[in-house]
């Protein structure tokens, strides 16, 4: 018994570490002195491709107008711009603004859908709209974003120049967040998402097996586009991995920069992240062939995101075989009261946070953990089944 109990001490341990602290810094070495595709289109060359830009919105109206101005306010020829939105029975006045919106720009193409049907949704019936229709759906770029999230001048030639090579399947943009504040996550969050940023940025440079892009804006090529299955929570893993799955290249390209605000509130994050895990455990499900491959994609797979999923079970795991080994030396009694103190780090942040007082490192810990609690949660989510794909938008700093 005793001897089940230190492997599983040291091999969870192992492994949160492995996944969080030594991924990273293993992957910045391999980085070094390479550098990212070159084989990419000039800013003003006339084969630059069609940019089919698409975006599902419900009740966006504090920002769906700034987005618009975003996507035309751009260096990227105009004529090669078509803006697909569509309105997922939103109740405030997104409509309104975007019919205003496509009156004066008919590169804008609006749909308006009844009842609610959910992002994957939304998105699936408009890419196999344009797939009917459009003659120039084979030489084009599929441009997938959020409403909130807006993109600077280059954005799009920064996401299309790279698909003058052949092997390029996706390209991810830079988020960039904004409004962040002291009194909530959004710090941490923000930290969390840069860093996310740049271990992408190392996987696609290194392999072209960036993990995923980021939903708020990312390319792929048409051909690799492929109808999301129903109810499922997050699509933008599920066509990254459908990328790689077709062994092509995955890169994340820093100079695409889009800005997002960030959450605050540790409970939105909750939510959120719930939501995402439960959509991993999907992807896991659909994807877990790709394990088996033994190769830089499954290695990514493995170190960046499968260890992190099951991160909830690693520290219970952790926790009881500290406990089954307190006994055994001091090394054990101290790590126990480590782990406890570490468990308890989100009622000390918000003992602190009532008194005004916000240490960022606290904060940091208690946000793993809080965290960690959401993918526990969205690993339960998943097993007792997806009923729907519809959920409300976070909300942020706007």
């Amino acid at each position: 018994m005793m001897v089940i109990a230190y492997i599983l001490f040291f091999l969870s341990a192992g492994l949160i570490v492995y996944s969080y602290a030594l991924y990273p810094i293993l992957l910045q070495i391999l980085a070094k002195n390479k550098k990212l595709n070159q084989e990419y289109w000039d800013k003003h060359d006339d084969a630059l491709p069609f940019v089919l830009i698409f975006c599902s919105a419900y009740n966006e109206q504090s920002v769906i107008a700034e987005k618009i101005k975003s996507v035309f306010n751009s260096s990227y020829p105009g004529n090669k711009i078509r803006f697909y939105i569509g309105s997922d029975n939103s109740t405030d006045r997104t409509n309104e603004i975007i019919e205003a919106k496509a009156e004066e720009n008919k590169r804008i193409i609006f749909r308006k859908f009844e009842g609610r049907n959910g992002k994957s949704n939304i998105l699936n019936a408009m890419l196999n709209s344009a797939q009917e229709k459009l003659s120039e759906w084979d030489n084009s770029v599929i441009v997938m974003t959020d409403a909130n999230v807006m993109f600077s001048p280059d954005t799009i030639y920064h996401l299309a120049k790279h698909f003058k090579n052949p092997r390029i399947g996706q390209v991810g943009a830079n988020i960039v967040n904004k409004g962040v504040k002291e009194d909530g996550i959004s710090f941490q969050e923000k930290s969390y998402i840069q860093r996310e940023n740049k271990i992408k940025f190392y996987e696609g440079i290194i392999w072209g097996s960036m993990m995923g892009a980021f939903g708020a804006c990312h390319a792929i090529r048409p051909n690799c586009w492929k109808t999301i299955p129903p109810n499922f929570l997050m699509e933008d893993f599920y066509l990254s991995m459908n990328v790689l799955s077709l062994n092509l290249k995955a890169i994340k390209e820093m100079q695409a920069v889009c800005y997002e605000d960030v959450s605050n509130e540790v409970s939105e994050e909750v939510k959120r992240k719930t939501r995402i895990q439960a959509g991993n455990f999907q992807n896991l499900k659909a994807y877990y062939p790709l394990l088996l491959r033994f190769n830089a994609v499954s290695f990514c797979f493995f170190s960046h995101k499968v260890i992190r999923w099951f991160g909830p079970l690693l520290i219970l795991f952790l926790f009881i075989s500290n406990l089954l080994l307190v006994n055994e030396n001091s090394f054990f009694r101290l790590t126990l009261i480590i782990q406890f103190l570490l468990l308890l780090s989100p009622l000390f942040d918000w003992m602190l946070k009532k008194t005004g007082i916000h240490f960022r490192m606290l904060r940091f810990i208690a946000y793993f953990y809080m965290m960690n609690f959401a993918l526990l949660k969205g690993m339960i989510m998943f097993f007792k089944g997806i009923k729907t794909n519809v959920w409300q938008s976070t909300q942020r700093n706007v």
